[in-house]
């Protein structure tokens, strides 16, 4: 077959399609190869490795250029491809096939393999993998913000009252009173912005500022009335500057700003940020403008494609989302209160958050030593450092021994966010109050008859919004179905304040409730894997999840290791990686609960301190252990006693001896240190699987000291190879 670059001829090659037989289709139309253009430069991945992450096994062909005569510019073609780490590319419609250059064993000639991938999908993922970038979805309403109209308050102030006369009990009435109260006042804020501009906050009179907002497309300047309430974490705002019923009272979700800030921190992008609502078009552009109001996680030339609406009574999709090739759902995750409101394919990759409900349960995010949008955040932070570390050990490994003569069945694992994620459905509902309110906000629905002036203040105030992916039933059934199921037993520890609340460090608590002023939010499997990253937090450790899976015939195991400060505290297998992930963390927990106590015992009141000032930056958040570069990093410990001064240089020393100091594992050899006979601990360091050092002793220090003095002592003098590729050469004086 004939191939071209361009016009230029290259000469011919011989094409093998991947299925044999007469069927066997080539996916090059009219019986040529026509390159367009080379593939954007790769600065760490290999086109095969980008290839086989955003479109697995996607080889159609094998080609192998003719040996006489050899054509010079097909070589030159070859070589540029194969030390640049570049593809040549051969557009078919809305496809792009990607020519990789392959090492051979066999023949001595320029030899490549033909993968099909969506079009424009290539060049965007190049950038994204070669930063250690992933994909990140999130929803707006009651997910990261609240918004009402007066029309929104009114309606909830009269269906609460309402609903408020048929309860008896005094403590219920007096928790639906306050959130009465809740709405008046926000309402009262809102009213005044719309009459006047301005807002009488705790006798202050704030004046709305006029901020512009840049143009999208073909829309004109806008100046938005616009007062901030910092204090209140709200912001009032007018949708159409025009129409000043279009005003709302938006609610930002606590800890938004440090969710931010992580996702932007030291110019570095971890995450490329797309939106997903039901809402309006406008009205999700400007939530998501005062969201972001300096545009660092989505720039204003990129905002009409990455702020995605769909229609409320239809399901939200990766695929629809990334429509543009601008990622693989399998490189993003998403951040929402509901799970099944998206495509089923892509539930695996939604991390459920509850719903924000700012007037319901105004303790409940500030309740939990962990934020919800921290917890997120900590959630984002593992999905990319096991992301990465699954690309870097595995795929990057196994793609750089692959040759031409190899089959299709030879490549590697590609990873997927949803490995990943522990998947929770929050769809819960309460045994011990009554059912969860309606949404707090504005549906999308309503938010559009609004703006496009269908709906008359009547209509508004007496209609009862449809939450996403809930039907009319469904609320009909929250509102009612359960009120009089609630015996009095119930009813009273609904009322219970939140400072009764106490997290169990043991036992299973997948199916508890945290209850927080009248609201609650779920305890999942998920609370085990937060806890044990407040400890470490707290701790000043670093707290890693480090998962396998092994195939027997049809059966599938998973297995999940936690360390703490690189040292093993917990284990856990299971059918499912959630299964196994629980197990570990719940162990963990367990092992850690005696050593964690005698720690933070000195501090009085430790979980009520001021924990602003942490290795993560606060607010229970981790630091990635993953940078630009995907290094990975043992921390120091803290502490000023003789042996942990002396177990911190000794493992000092041995990070300045090991190239890749990630491969140091303290693991504890007590299933049960807490209680271990006679208290001795035993603790052994590994390097690449192999034994280092031993070390037993009264308390886990002295043995992890003497552990990790046996290790030095075996690195400085060890001639063996296997051990020496890890080790830094040793430099004369």
């Amino acid at each position: 077959m004939r191939m071209f670059h361009g016009d230029v001829s290259l000469g011919d090659a011989e094409v093998f399609p991947i299925k044999p037989g007469p069927d066997a289709a080539l996916p090059f139309p009219s019986n040529e190869i026509r390159v367009s253009h080379l593939s954007p430069a790769s600065e760490r991945c290999p086109p095969l490795a980008i290839l086989q992450t955003i479109a697995p096994f996607s080889v159609r062909c094998k080609l192998q250029a003719k040996t006489l005569p050899l054509n010079p510019s097909i070589h030159r073609l070859y070589l540029t491809c194969f030390n640049e780490y570049k593809s040549a590319v051969v557009v078919v419609g809305d496809e792009e096939l990607h020519l990789v250059a392959m090492p051979s064993k066999a023949v001595n000639v320029p030899c490549f393999w033909c993968c099909a991938v969506r079009a424009g999908l290539y060049a965007s993922s190049v950038g994204m993998l070669n930063l250690r970038c992933l994909a990140i979805v999130f929803d707006l309403d009651e997910t990261l913000i609240v918004a009402n109209t007066v029309a929104s308050f009114e309606r909830r102030i009269g269906d609460l009252s309402h609903k408020m006369e048929a309860v008896d009990d005094p403590g219920r009435v007096a928790a639906m009173s306050a959130e009465i109260k809740r709405y008046i006042e926000d309402r009262a804020l809102l009213k005044e912005f719309i009459d006047k501009d301005t807002v009488t906050d705790n006798g202050r009179i704030l004046v709305a500022q006029k901020e512009e907002v840049q143009p999208i497309g073909a829309q004109d300047r806008l100046l938005r009335p616009v007062i901030r309430l910092p204090e209140r974490n709200a912001i009032l705002t007018r949708i159409n500057p025009e129409i000043r019923d279009t005003s709302v009272f938006v609610k930002l979700r606590p800890a938004w700003e440090d969710l931010r800030s992580y996702l932007t921190a030291k110019g570095r992008k971890r995450f490329e940020v797309y939106v997903c609502t039901m809402a309006e078009r406008d009205y999700a552009l400007e939530i998501w403008r005062l969201l972001d109001p300096e545009a660092n996680l989505i720039s204003l030339n990129n905002i009409s494609e990455r702020v995605v609406c769909v229609k409320p009574d239809s399901s939200k999709s990766l695929q629809h989302v990334f429509k543009n090739g601008g990622c693989h759902p399998k490189m993003a995750m998403v951040i929402d209160d509901r799970l099944k409101v998206w495509d089923e394919k892509d539930q695996p990759r939604v991390h459920v958050v509850p719903a924000y409900a700012p007037y319901y349960a105004p303790q409940a995010e500030t309740a939990n030593a962990v934020p919800v949008l921290c917890v997120a955040r900590n959630v984002a932070c593992n999905i990319r450092g096991g992301f990465f570390r699954e690309f870097d050990e595995n795929l990057l490994k196994k793609v750089f021994e692959l040759l031409y003569e190899n089959e299709l069945l030879d490549l590697p694992y590609a990873p997927d966010v949803g490995d990943y994620l522990v998947c929770e459905d929050t769809s819960f509902v309460p045994t011990n109050k009554d059912p969860a309110p309606i949404p707090e906000g504005m549906s999308g629905a309503e938010v559009e008859k609004r703006l496009n002036g269908r709906v008359d203040q009547k209509q508004i105030s007496s209609s009862t919004p449809i939450p996403e992916g809930m039907s009319g039933a469904e609320v009909e059934k929250r509102l009612n179905g359960r009120a009089h199921q609630v015996d009095q037993k119930q009813i009273s520890s609904s009322t219970r304040s939140s400072d009764d609340v106490r997290v169990a460090p043991r036992g299973n608590l997948a199916g508890s409730n945290v209850e927080s002023n009248g609201g609650s939010l779920p305890i999942t499997p998920l609370l085990f894997v937060s806890v044990l990253q407040e400890i470490g937090r707290l701790c000043n450790s670093k707290v890693e999840f480090r998962s396998t899976v092994s195939s027997t015939g049809k059966s599938t195991q998973f297995s999940v290791e936690v360390l703490f400060s690189n040292e093993k505290v917990g284990s856990g297998t299971g059918k499912t990686r959630e299964e196994a992930q629980v197990q570990a963390a719940e162990k963990a927990l367990q092992n850690l609960q005696s050593n964690y106590l005698s720690f933070v015992a000195p501090m009085a009141g430790v979980l009520n301190k001021d924990t602003s000032k942490s290795p993560g930056g606060g607010n229970g958040f981790l630091e990635d252990d993953i940078d630009a570069d995907g290094d990975t990093s043992m921390k120091e410990l803290s502490g000023s006693t003789p042996i942990v001064d002396r177990l911190s240089s000794v493992i000092s020393l041995l990070r300045e001896l090991c190239v890749e100091d990630q491969h140091v594992i303290f693991r504890d050899e007590v299933q049960n240190p807490g209680s271990a006979i006679n208290e001795e601990y035993h603790f052994q360091v590994e390097l690449a699987g192999q034994i280092l050092g031993i070390g037993i002793g009264a308390n886990r220090d002295f043995a992890k000291l003497q552990a990790a003095e046996e290790a030095l002592r075996f690195l400085e003098t060890t001639t063996d190879p296997q051990i020496k590729k890890h080790l830094r050469p040793i430099r004369c004086s």
